[in-house]
């Protein structure tokens, strides 16, 4: 990237002054020169790009927005009857308002959920003008959200398509976007006599730089972290390879351990190391700890070269690879696997296929799902993606290049958590004029994967789509038909209670799909934060209910689940040690087995950036 001179920041002194008009002009001026050809080249590239309806209307959501308003228009009296309550209510808040203006002790209309953080600064509650602005905000929000929720006629797809791209909007016009609603920017520009301003548009255009146009927000202190320097740091050493997989072995770190290795198939949607962020809560560390021989698959980056890569090479390239691998590293058939999201999924396809061709049979001991969907009939938010226009349009997209870039899955990952993944840090960024905070969390989040196009394609089609995983014989791999009910191999399944891409309640249908010996666990928290628990940080909590009655729906199953403190990897580690072997043997040391040491841990696949 061309390096720019900084706009001269002694606009503002350290006695506070305001700063001259010539002078904050010469850097609002600096800072426009870098933008224009930036702009200008971004211009050029969209100048050739059809108006085809994929490209103004790329989530399909015409054909949904129609659907709603003659829904409403069919039955009026809802919506006459929302705005009826609405008035009422805000009427009710000036009132309240006024109260509170005179001192006297009113009552609030609205409030925030407990966990939104865009209204965490005092004055939102102190300050009666800021306090009622917040209040009209989401007495709003709630109205038009009951209007689209409450509003009958359409089906269930198109609800929460219109509900999804109604909370983005009304998350993007929260007061707390706005730097004249908002008091901590407000505070911020008075304090720096508006240098907070400048520097946030100086972020703003550093960032459309990077995106080259397109507006490509830092999350995070990048230069901070390097994976295999402090990330992803277990020792360890790459023992296999091929076009699809690395294989990890990590060095013991007890004189004894199981008999039975373990396998972790983390997703290939993000990087492996999201199990092995940090020593303090890296669950490869920890688990090498509890006396487990621990591999790990770490998945290629793929280019153009690997876009005829299938769902049936991600098994076979991947899971059946490793398992033969390990074999021989340690001369053990048998392995306990770990599936995490798509590579539970992955996990369940694959036994469903050993289970009809007997092909690898016997090879997996046990069969550990974290956050998996193996019925996508509830698959969340991401869900919404998937119409066929959708579908279309990116089939034809991925032909072009042969995969599906990061950046895309990045940014609807972004979509699913606006608030927390876009919106603070525009504030913080742009308006705070902020750098953001160096969070290895969030490295490993912008640390974005290509997907291959066949195998994406295949993927969103049956799974998302049509939901054809949990139907026998809806999903063939290699010609074979697969049905999940044959799988009988001893499962255990965590969930987590706030999952925003894997719902537990699906997850808990899921289970049930599965004819063999279950567990079902359910932390709390999300997708990420309810896994990546380490017992030493004593956090959060989890459920157990060993009734698992297929006829008991998921919210039964909770209410009368014992909840625990603490993490569940304790929980697992009791559990899966069921199927570690009769007996403890010698460590293995990486490279001591028939499989000889290609590199050292994290390898060359993790550190490849997608295009």
């Amino acid at each position: 990237m061309t390096q720019h001179k900084k706009p001269d920041q002694s606009a503002a002194n350290d006695k506070g002054e305001i700063p001259s008009p010539m002078a904050f002009n010469e850097q609002m001026t600096a800072i426009l020169e870098r933008l224009r050809p930036v702009m200008k080249e971004y211009v050029d590239k969209r100048a050739g790009a059809d108006a085809s309806p994929q490209n103004w209307d790329p989530m399909n959501m015409q054909p949904a927005v129609m659907n709603f308003w003659q829904a409403v228009m069919k039955k009026p009296q809802t919506l006459i009857d929302m705005q009826v309550e609405y008035w009422q209510n805000m009427a009710m808040l000036f009132q309240e308002s006024s109260k509170k203006f005179m001192g006297i002790e009113a009552e609030n209309m609205a409030t925030p959920d407990k966990g939104d953080r865009r209204f965490r600064d005092p004055l939102w509650t102190q300050n009666v003008a800021f306090d009622m602005i917040k209040q009209s905000y989401l007495l709003a929000s709630d109205s038009v959200q009951k209007v689209v929720r409450n509003t009958e006629g359409m089906s269930n797809k198109e609800r929460q398509k219109i509900d999804f791209y109604t909370r983005q909007m009304l998350d993007a016009m929260a007061p707390s976007n706005f730097a004249m609603t908002n008091p901590e920017v407000i505070r911020a520009t008075l304090e720096s006599k508006g240098q907070n301003l400048i520097k946030g548009l100086e972020n703003l255009v550093e960032d459309l730089e990077r995106g080259e146009g397109e507006l490509v927000i830092r999350k995070t202190n990048y230069e901070a972290y390097e994976v295999g320097k402090n990330v992803a740091t277990t020792p360890g050493k790459v023992v296999f390879e091929n076009d699809l997989i690395q294989l990890l072995q990590y060095e013991p770190t007890t004189k004894k351990v199981n008999k039975t290795p373990l396998l972790i198939l983390p997703p290939w949607i993000n990087k492996y190391y999201i199990l092995d962020l940090r020593p303090d809560n890296s669950y490869v560390k920890w688990a090498v700890e509890q006396g487990h021989t621990v591999f790990v698959i770490s998945w290629v980056n793929p280019d153009k070269k690997l876009a005829k890569k299938t769902f049936a090479s991600y098994m076979e390239e991947g899971l059946f690879a490793a398992l033969d691998a390990i074999q021989q590293a340690t001369g053990e058939k048998k392995a306990n696997v770990v599936g995490y999201c798509i590579g539970g999924t992955l996990l369940a396809t694959s036994l469903a296929y050993m289970a009809a061709t007997g092909k690898m049979k016997d090879r997996i001991a046990s069969a550990t799902f974290l956050t998996t969907l193996i019925d996508f009939e509830d698959a969340g938010d991401l869900g919404i993606f998937v119409d066929d226009a959708q579908l279309k349009a990116l089939d034809e997209k991925m032909e072009s290049k042969g995969y599906l870039e990061g950046e895309e899955l990045r940014n609807t990952f972004s979509l699913l958590r606006a608030n927390d993944l876009i919106w603070s840090f525009v504030i913080n960024n742009y308006m705070l004029g902020k750098e953001p905070f160096p969070f290895d969390l969030l490295y490993w989040n912008d640390d974005s994967t290509n997907m291959p196009a066949a195998m994406h394609s295949f993927y969103l089609k049956n799974m998302y789509r049509d939901n054809l995983l949990c139907r026998p014989g809806g999903i063939s791999l290699e010609n074979t038909p697969l049905d999940v009910s044959k799988v009988k191999v001893p499962s255990y399944f965590l969930s987590t209670k706030d999952d925003h891409i894997a719902p537990w309640t699906s997850t808990y249908e899921g289970m049930h799909l599965l004819t063999g010996d279950k567990t079902f666990v359910l932390s709390a928290s999300g997708h990420v934060a309810g896994v990546v628990n380490p017992p030493a940080a004593n956090k959060y909590h989890y459920w157990t209910n060993e009734n698992l009655d297929d006829r008991q729906y998921a919210e039964q199953w909770l209410e009368n689940a014992t909840q625990h403190e603490g993490s569940w990897w304790l929980h697992w580690n009791e559990w899966v040690g069921q199927f570690g072997g009769t007996e403890q043997v010698k460590a293995r040391i990486p490279g001591e087995g028939k499989l000889k040491v290609i590199e050292p841990a994290p390898g060359r696949y993790v550190k490849a950036k997608a295009a």
